[in-house]
């Protein structure tokens, strides 16, 4: 079996028979998700978000892989994963591909983003001015996206600035206006009312401004309906397998599997107690697998005493706390043979994924992929059509 090869527990060699644990990560499901994405999509074009390293799953993998698919935009949050992401798709074949920077110009850094061909979203009238003066400084009319902010306040600009611009429109004519686009805050709750609200305060906000592409959607902004779409969308977790409709059944397929290897089992006595302060104690006689995971590999502390592992069709209960490189799990109720040194049990996959374990950390899917850590052996399936 290759280092690459789909981990398993017999025959394992060169780094997947030394890893602890082995992340899996399908890039033709990746690439169907996206498709499946810009099916629903009736006028709109579908981009891919790729920030955060693609959510935590590799940018120069997966980014390549959706430009084949079909993405013509792509959008990151900084200058840095702007540049990293134009030196990939450039050198991938796809130098024709836009990429946007959420996070806007910072000043001193215009010439960088020109270099590298990068769009910024222009979030405040300062930006503007920044942005303005520094293609007036070379004697063009730089492309630049502008964000409105509809009831995020977060980015954007607010009311006040708004309407400064409508009643001042030439100051956008330093500019090339490619995108105005805003952030739906409720998305992922599909009958709040905040949704319709931001949607209809977008709707405003473009008709004060001189015509250009719109975007609101984000993942599960796409499921709200075609109302929601406009001309384009930008979905990001859902590319990756994280569920864009909390409540149903996830629409999108899984793209990461994560495996752990067992690394040893125990029986201890009642009233034995398990890790850091000892906050799990065993009612009768427990037998206790130690498992090669940890939270300096994003398997957070809050998983502690509440985290579960499938271990064949089973799931066996995280007992005690979460330690920096490795959990214990109470595997009483499984067969003597279920379970043994050198195996790997499922921290994410088939019976529990990403959305399972983020419920079990009381957080989101989008946090349990961000904090997926570096020590993984990673493995890419797929990728090449």
């Amino acid at each position: 079996m290759k280092p690459d090869d789909p981990p398993g527990t017999d025959s394992l060699t060169g780094l997947a028979g030394r890893a602890g644990a082995i992340l899996t990560i399908d890039l033709d499901a990746a690439a169907r998700n996206y498709r499946q994405l810009r099916a629903r999509l009736t006028n709109a074009e579908c981009a891919a978000v790729v920030k955060a390293d693609a959510y935590g799953l590799g940018m120069d993998r997966l980014a390549p892989v959706f430009a084949r698919a079909g993405a013509e935009s792509f959008f990151v949050a900084t200058i840095d994963e702007g540049i990293r992401l134009r030196a990939i798709l450039d050198d991938s074949g796809h130098p024709e591909c836009t990429i946007y920077v959420l996070n806007g110009p910072l000043p001193g850094t215009e010439g960088d983003l020109i270099a590298a061909r990068l769009i910024p979203s222009l979030n405040s009238l300062g930006d503007l001015d920044l942005w303005t003066a520094a293609g007036r400084q070379r004697g063009v009319r730089l492309p630049a996206a502008l964000q409105v902010d509809t009831g995020m306040s977060r980015l954007g600009l607010p009311d006040d600035e708004l309407e400064t611009l409508a009643e001042s429109p030439k100051r956008l004519e330093g500019i090339q206006l490619q995108l105005v686009l805003s952030h739906l805050a409720c998305a992922d709750m599909a009958d709040d009312a905040g949704n319709p609200a931001q949607r209809d305060r977008f709707r405003a906000a473009l008709d004060s401004l001189p015509k250009a592409p719109a975007s609101l959607a984000n993942s599960s902004g796409i499921f709200l309906g075609e109302d929601y779409h406009f001309d384009l969308a930008r979905p990001g977790v859902a590319l990756f397998g994280v569920n864009p409709t909390p409540g149903h059944d996830n629409p999108m397929e899984r793209v990461v599997t994560l495996q752990a290897r067992v690394l040893q089992v125990r029986q201890i006595d009642a009233h034995r107690g398990v890790g850091y302060g000892a906050t799990f104690r065993a009612a009768g006689p427990t037998r206790i697998a130690t498992i090669a995971a940890g939270y300096a590999d994003g398997y957070l502390r809050h998983l502690s005493n509440r985290g579960q592992v499938a271990i064949g069709e089973r799931l066996a209960p995280v007992a005690g706390r979460v330690s920096m490189d490795s959990i214990t799990v109470d595997v009483t109720a499984l067969p003597h043979d279920a379970v043994k040194p050198g195996d790997f049990v499922e921290l994410i996959g088939d019976s529990h994924d990403q959305d399972a374990l983020a419920e079990e950390a009381g957080t989101i899917g989008y946090e349990i992929l961000t904090a997926l850590g570096a020590r993984y052996q990673r493995v890419y399936r797929g990728g090449d059509a």
